[in-house]
């Protein structure tokens, strides 16, 4: 099979003035799952339909009113080009063209970006918050100081695009047993024991804490670094599901987030060719891996002697991989996870966190009237349970430190 070519986005970003545009390349998977490409304003482009006798779906032709400047679009094309409204992130487009069309095309997307950011009709948002509030104090020295370094991390990536034969062997040689009976069954057992251990130690929660000593300083190191790799882990995974179905693995690295959180990634869009199942299954059998390296933490934790430092390290290892999990799958918490892209999909709503914070902000804000339609309530059950998870995680937390210092 032929190696696939690696994909590149070149993003035509803004400048602070507002006239010119900087051609900037982004790695490839980083601007799949991050940027927000945004249509030039309404009253700098026309779109007409082209219809014809011959053609069984209509094609369209887009104008650049400042330019001048005419493209054809076809109306796949034309589609994507309704999603790009500056909110929707490059992978809930994706994710809806799959739901559209029942299909995944690899280059339309890259050439249509390309073709738009030629003609000067297209513009990308800042990728996070973060982001947005340091493009609103772009004149400060320490902002544009931030931004650079910001910008310097992004572009630190180490990755191979010929991963493809690694995670072969991985799953010819033992991988396979992820995916059978027994592995299902050993996973459940597993996180009862788990589980039962969690609550043993949950009684002498404050002796086990103390445990760490005067060391709590390289226990917190040592347990963000266990987790760290865990990371890595969970793409394998992700992976190895990949293989089982018969898909690509496109390309497997490191990078930083948002241009300052580092985690490793593993770009297998190529299961939007599979079924639901197996795309469910590979966003799933990721996220276990930290369901069962906490319950290996809070069993070892509780076979360990009372008050070491080896019995606080598992226990806080225990506590962190099951968080994880919850925080993976659990679709309820305003974070785009595993979980959260398993429900859009069985759902067929690839946007359901951009149309429900919209629909809640125009509510707040007078913009809108409050509707009780069936589309209306799957809006404000999300925002409100979201809301009351991300309360109440924050209130465990909060509870789970006090009682371990009191």
């Amino acid at each position: 099979m032929e190696q696939p070519a690696p994909a590149k986005f070149e993003l035509l970003v803004r400048h602070d003035d507002g006239e010119d545009f900087e051609l900037r390349q982004v790695a490839s998977v980083v601007g799949y799952l991050n940027s927000r490409p945004r249509r030039v304003d309404p009253e700098s482009f026309e779109i007409s339909e082209l219809r014809s006798r011959v053609a069984v779906t209509p094609g369209f032709v887009l104008k650049n009113t400042t330019t001048d400047r005419f493209l054809l679009l076809s109306a796949h094309e034309r589609f994507l080009w309704d999603q790009m409204d500056g909110t929707t992130s490059l992978q809930e487009i994706a994710t809806a063209y799959v739901l559209e069309y029942g299909e995944f095309d690899f280059d339309i997307i890259p050439n249509l970006l390309r073709k738009l950011q030629r003609a000067q009709l297209l513009t990308f948002e800042p990728r996070s918050r973060l982001r947005q509030a340091l493009a609103r104090n772009r004149g400060r020295f320490s902002v544009k100081a931030i931004e650079r370094a910001l910008t310097g991390l992004e572009r630190v990536r180490i990755a191979s695009r010929n991963v493809h034969p690694f995670f072969q062997r991985l799953y010819r040689y033992g991988g396979f047993a992820l995916f059978t009976p027994a592995a299902i069954v050993a996973c459940a057992g597993l996180a009862l024991v788990g589980a039962g251990a969690a609550v043993a130690l949950w009684r002498e929660m404050h002796d086990v804490i103390e445990g760490f000593g005067g060391r709590a300083l390289v226990g917190l190191l040592t347990v963000k670094l266990l987790f760290f790799g865990s990371m890595a882990l969970h793409q394998l995974v992700h992976g190895l599901a990949c293989i089982h179905y018969r898909r690509r693995v496109r390309e497997f690295g490191f990078t930083f987030l948002h241009g300052f959180v580092p985690t490793f990634y593993v770009d297998i869009t190529d299961i939007f060719m599979a079924s639901r199942r197996a795309r469910v299954v590979a966003a799933v059998t990721g996220a276990l891996v930290h369901l069962v390296l906490g319950a290996v933490g809070f069993i070892v934790a509780a076979h360990a002697p009372v008050g070491r430092f080896t019995q606080a390290f598992a226990a806080a290892s225990g506590i962190i991989q099951w968080q994880a999990l919850v925080i993976a799958l659990y679709p309820f918490c305003f974070i785009e996870m595993d979980g959260y892209h398993v429900l859009v999909d069985v759902l067929g709503v690839p946007t359901l966190k951009h149309d429900a914070l919209t629909y809640v902000k125009r509510l707040l804000t007078g913009a809108g009237r409050v509707r009780l339609g069936r589309e209306e309530a799957l809006w404000l059950g999300y925002v409100v349970l979201s809301t009351l998870s991300v309360a109440a995680f924050i209130a465990f937390n909060i509870w789970i430190i006090a009682r371990a210092m009191s």
